[in-house]
């Protein structure tokens, strides 16, 4: 099953259980009835997240021939970038959830975390080697692994039982510490780099549930990079596109 087919699944399957469980919670007795009249509190979260890419190619991509300068590894006298796509794969996300109590409806929260992820670029080049043209793919694998440093806004609905619904938005600094932007090239093999910073606008929703003991969320968020992290370095892979730019779909349980 694609990573992609994995993560609606996750998704549809916390919408169904969602209505059943509300429903059940109508029938009891209130948890933790003065939780969200503290000032602070603290908690962790567990996630999996899908990495993506926003690609935007060159205009006229198609009449544009890159010389043997910028197909090295292909052996190629020149060649035409077709097109370029990129494939997500399912990731693990782990933070550290700090909660200031801003009003009745309204939260700051702070979550570092460490988010482990990995896409691939697909390539589809023409390459003209001694007067024959060859149609190829390469796959390129993208390794990044995250610092995030969000500061979020969160608007909770007024709490009907042991259940309550929020949106959260804000900034997140993100700093890959798996970037290879200043990586020099050791073997033949080109490596497509990305920049190692960057700056994402995040939009969620999300679930609160009153258990005895603890509060648990569960959350989608969307996160868009701001910038384009492409490294450009002379090769087919980097210069064929205008604007490479991120964006993140996570899923995830907190527990505060």
């Amino acid at each position: 099953m694609k990573a992609r087919s994995v993560f609606i699944v996750i998704i549809v399957v916390a919408t169904v259980i969602i209505p059943g469980w509300l429903q059940a919670q109508n029938n009891r007795v209130q948890n933790l009835p003065v939780y969200d009249y503290s000032k602070y509190h603290f908690g962790f979260v567990l996630g999996v997240n899908q990495m993506h890419f926003t690609v935007k190619p060159l205009a006229n991509l198609h009449r544009i021939v890159f010389d043997s300068t910028f197909v090295e590894d292909i052996s190629a006298d020149s060649a035409i970038l077709y097109s370029v796509e990129h494939e997500p794969v399912l990731g693990f996300t782990v933070g550290i959830v700090s909660n200031l109590r801003l009003g009745e409806y309204f939260d700051l929260r702070f979550i570092p975390s460490l988010s482990f992820g990995e896409r691939y670029l697909d390539y589809r080049i023409l390459k003209f080697r001694k007067g024959e043209e060859t149609l190829i793919d390469i796959r390129k694998d993208i390794q990044s692994t995250f610092v995030d440093l969000p500061f979020h806004v969160k608007y909770k609905s007024k709490r009907s039982g042991n259940f309550r619904a929020y949106l959260l938005s804000g900034i997140n600094p993100r700093i890959d510490l798996a970037s290879q932007a200043k990586k020099e090239r050791e073997t033949n093999q080109v490596i497509v780099k990305l920049k190692r910073g960057d700056v994402y606008f995040d939009i969620g929703v999300g679930f609160d549930w009153y258990f005895e003991w603890f509060k648990l969320g569960t959350e989608l968020k969307m996160s868009y990079g701001l910038t384009d992290v492409l490294k450009r370095e002379h090769n087919i892979y980097s210069d064929g596109i205008d604007r490479l730019t991120s964006k993140i779909f996570q899923f995830s349980f907190t527990f505060e």
